[in-house]
């Protein structure tokens, strides 16, 4: 599941640009590290993605930056919570894998380490999974954390899990502090495995407003390019539920396999801290940056060096235009500031958008923009074309700063290399490719009117947007 547009990891997670897709540590960002678990084919078919239609190139994109083969990509038409989403994706599942096919469902934006005890888990949820048990994952408590539910256990089963004896809401401290010592309790990961056919009896049984309306939405659902549309209307219909309370709380059949790999829904700054590799003094610096006398504490940039000072227990995070600055204990109420932020028509867009935007034909990041300026750093993958198009109020000015680009202007066709420019008349029909075997990188210079990203007439398209 890739489809939320989660903020509490804000500046550097908006709703444009979630967590999931980000690069937190490391070269994988969290939704591709989730494609490398279930990558393994003699385990694993290949994944089956639902998302939305804002995230489907990112998708599409960041899976082929790791060669690994989708089995489908479904477009959600309308956020309407994980049990919706599940359903959709077991009756596809149904259709094209069979009845008998077992699903894991897995988060996309959970940082995992997939060692001996997560492979055991996987194991004996799967046994259970085929005795007819809808499974879920319970981790075994660090701490007394209040941010995640809990599951209370109950006997033992034959495959190795135990049955769920209740499902409990997010704690205050000191209930979680009660649980805890007495203990029989775990952290609800929101992972699970069950067979696609039986968790979508069950939904029709207690939830068959949603078990419609994913059938319908799969049955009517459209191909575009390598996507799949599901049904607007009838997935539109569906009750906003997530999969716990419209099943795994009501169903007799709900199993929990107790877990103690390594797991965090990285839900906030302190999370990305207690995974990090801190130092001698409790830091975790990531990017652009120096301290001094400063301890635990999380500090990354992605674009100007940070220079921290006499600082404990905070939170600085830099993105490219914007800086959050706040106490890591108190980082769990970063979507406060989000919500004060995107009150304002002059901060609502560091909310939304994020400075680099994807495309099918790869993307580009801004760099500048002012009053009849804007500047774009483009980079469009090989064998890959821009559309067709032509600007009524602006022109261009491209420069190539890696790469070679062919650039059709009008009726002529021109190469550009590394360290040329051309330059597109306003109203001029144009179009730029990358006929080369790396990633071409552009500098695109626009001057007019105006250059609001909604001036443009696409003429002829690769991928379907005219």
């Amino acid at each position: 599941m890739a489809g939320g547009k989660g903020t509490r990891l804000w500046p550097l997670s908006r709703a444009m640009a979630p967590k999931q897709f980000i690069q937190f540590t490391g070269d994988r960002s969290l939704f591709q590290k989730t494609l490398e678990r279930v990558s393994d084919s003699s385990h694993y078919e290949a994944p089956v993605v639902i998302t939305n239609e804002d995230f489907r190139f990112l998708v599409a994109e960041q899976a082929r930056e790791l060669g690994i083969k989708l089995s489908a990509v479904l477009l959600e038409p309308a956020a309407r919570n994980t049990a919706p989403a599940v359903a959709a994706a077991a009756h596809y599942v149904t259709q094209n894998f069979g009845d008998d096919a077992i699903i894991q469902v897995l988060a996309s934006d959970h940082e995992i380490v997939s060692g001996q005890n997560y492979q055991d888990a996987i194991h004996i949820a799967l046994k259970t999974a085929k005795a007819g048990r809808l499974v879920t994952f319970g981790i075994v408590p660090t701490e007394p954390a209040t941010g995640y539910g809990y599951i209370e256990v109950g006997s033992d089963l034959p495959e190795g899990a135990k049955v769920v004896k209740r499902f409990v809401e997010k704690p205050n401290i000191d209930k979680a502090k009660a649980m805890l010592k007495a203990g029989g309790f775990l952290w609800n990961s929101g992972i699970f495995m069950f067979g696609a056919s039986q968790v979508l009896s069950e939904m029709q049984e207690f939830e068959p407003v949603v078990a419609d309306a994913a059938a319908a939405s799969v049955a009517k659902a459209q191909r575009d390019l390598e996507f799949v549309r599901l049904d607007a209307e009838d997935f539109g219909t569906a009750t906003d539920i997530s999969i716990d309370y419209a099943v795994m709380e009501k169903t007799v059949n709900a199993a929990v396999v107790p877990a103690s790999f390594p797991w965090s829904d990285m839900g906030s700054w302190d999370a990305v801290w207690k995974l990090g590799n801190q130092d001698a003094e409790g830091n975790v610096a990531l990017g652009n940056a120096t301290l001094f006398n400063t301890r635990n504490s999380l500090i990354m940039s992605r674009t100007s060096h940070l220079a921290v000072q006499g600082l404990e227990g905070v939170a600085v995070i830099a993105s490219e235009d914007a800086v959050y600055v706040g106490k890591l204990d108190e980082s769990q109420g970063v979507g406060s500031i989000v919500k004060l932020l995107a009150s304002s028509k002059g901060t609502e867009a560091l909310t939304q958008a994020h400075p680099t935007s994807y495309r099918p034909w790869g993307g580009y990041t801004l760099i500048l923009k002012g009053e009849q300026l804007q500047v774009k750093r483009l980079f469009v993958m090989p064998g890959k074309k821009l559309s067709l198009q032509k600007h009524h109020h602006r022109s261009e000015h491209w420069i190539c700063v890696k790469g070679t680009a062919e650039v059709m202007i009008g009726d002529e066709i021109k190469t550009v290399r590394e360290n040329e420019s051309v330059y597109i008349p306003q109203g001029e029909v144009h179009r730029l490719a990358n006929p080369g075997k790396i990633p071409l990188e552009m500098i695109e210079v626009q001057t007019g009117s105006y250059v609001g990203e909604d001036d443009i007439t696409r003429i002829a398209d690769d991928f379907e947007r005219v």
